[in-house]
């Protein structure tokens, strides 16, 4: 991805530019070693951070270290499946904040992730995404004024998987801060295990539960789940209890269903109501 960004930002002519990856505390030593070689680029640099403060720190962070006056902010494992992604943006009519979305690319069905993106892609194109501009922002991809940024950073409480992107849209939203979403998707090319899906997608939804007052009404579990009734709540949860092992088991194996996923997802989410609250402030 740095490679590719590299070889698009050197061929427009006069463009002041850099390009920084940051680890944040990465246990495998092996991807930081991996990372370094993007200094053998000119204008790149690497910072390894050494200790993981989160997805909202990191990103936090990196404004504070541009040092030109627009970033684009990309996830690592992203990849740029256009030749003139950054001259899409360049060309854009962006004023504050410009999300570009993603593309899902071929994956194996076997996989909970690929299926799930896949289910979810008609949502991503840019004429869907205008609809609701705010609650379609995502961090994978997105471009923004850096006095912006510095002025409206991520919540750094967020310092677990999941929907800090959620409460950067209802914060701008509120500040009066203009985005556009445009047709310059980045590419979805990886996609983990069925396990560590899974396990993920359960400390989203204990993100979702601890910052509940904070999200409600740009979280569509929220607004559902507000709108069960108490019997359905119970049965959901007793649902849960008994079964749920079973589910979680069906999702890590090689034929998951994203009907069963929404199932789980659901009675694991109700169940935290029945659990000591876990302080992510920590």
């Amino acid at each position: 991805m740095v490679t590719e960004l590299h070889h698009q930002a050197e061929d427009i002519d006069g463009l002041r530019y850099e390009i920084i990856v940051a680890d944040d505390g990465s246990t495998d030593r092996r991807f930081v070693d991996l990372c370094r070689e993007v200094e053998q680029l000119s204008s790149c640099r690497f910072i390894d951070r050494g200790v993981n403060n989160g997805r909202a720190a990191i990103r936090n962070f990196l404004a504070h270290e541009a040092r030109f006056q627009w970033l684009l902010f990309l996830d690592c494992d992203m990849a740029i499946p256009s030749c003139h992604f950054l001259s899409d943006y360049l060309n854009s009519d962006v004023t504050d904040i410009a999300y570009g979305g993603y593309v899902v690319g071929p994956g194996d069905n076997s996989k909970l992730r690929y299926r799930y993106e896949k289910a979810c892609e008609p949502q991503h194109r840019a004429d869907e995404r205008r609809r609701h501009p705010f609650l379609h922002f995502h961090t994978c991809n997105f471009l923004v004024r850096r006095d912006l940024m510095l002025a409206h950073p991520f919540d750094e409480r967020f310092r677990h998987y999941g929907y800090e992107d959620v409460l950067f849209g209802k914060q701008i939203q509120a500040a009066g801060v203009s985005i556009i979403h445009i047709d310059n998707p980045a590419g979805f090319l990886v996609f983990e295990d069925n396990a560590h899906f899974v396990s993920k997608t359960e400390e989203g939804l204990r993100t979702l539960h601890t910052f509940r007052d904070d999200l409600r009404g740009y979280s569509n579990m929220l607004t559902f789940v507000d709108g069960c009734s108490p019997l359905l709540r119970f049965l959901v949860r007793l649902w849960h209890r008994l079964a749920g092992p079973i589910e979680r088991r069906l999702l890590c194996g090689p034929h998951p269903t994203l009907r069963l996923f929404k199932l789980y997802k659901l009675g694991y989410f109700l169940s935290l109501s029945n659990k000591p609250s876990t302080n992510y402030n920590l």
